[in-house]
């Protein structure tokens, strides 16, 4: 199987596995199929960035204690 012909039939495959055939144009539909493949790429990219951030902060003791004082004030109507 040559090169161009696996790609044609990866592509193709990608594109099913995106859904449905959004046109009976093909060009139009490789258009939409970008545009999906963009949502879909952004969409993992975030979920890796916010999967990486609680990885990373996992059992993320602090040694200090933070201390805060409350002060009221006693204020007439």
């Amino acid at each position: 199987m040559s090169k161009k012909k696996k790609s044609k039939s990866f592509w193709r495959l990608w594109c099913k596995a995106l859904g449905q055939k959004a046109s009976d144009n093909d060009k139009e539909s490789d258009i939409v199929a970008i545009i999906r493949t963009f949502v879909f790429l952004t969409y993992l990219i975030t979920n890796v960035a916010i999967v990486s951030n609680a990885v990373r902060h996992w059992n993320n003791v602090n040694s200090q204690e933070v201390t805060t004082e409350i002060q009221y004030h006693d204020v007439m109507v």
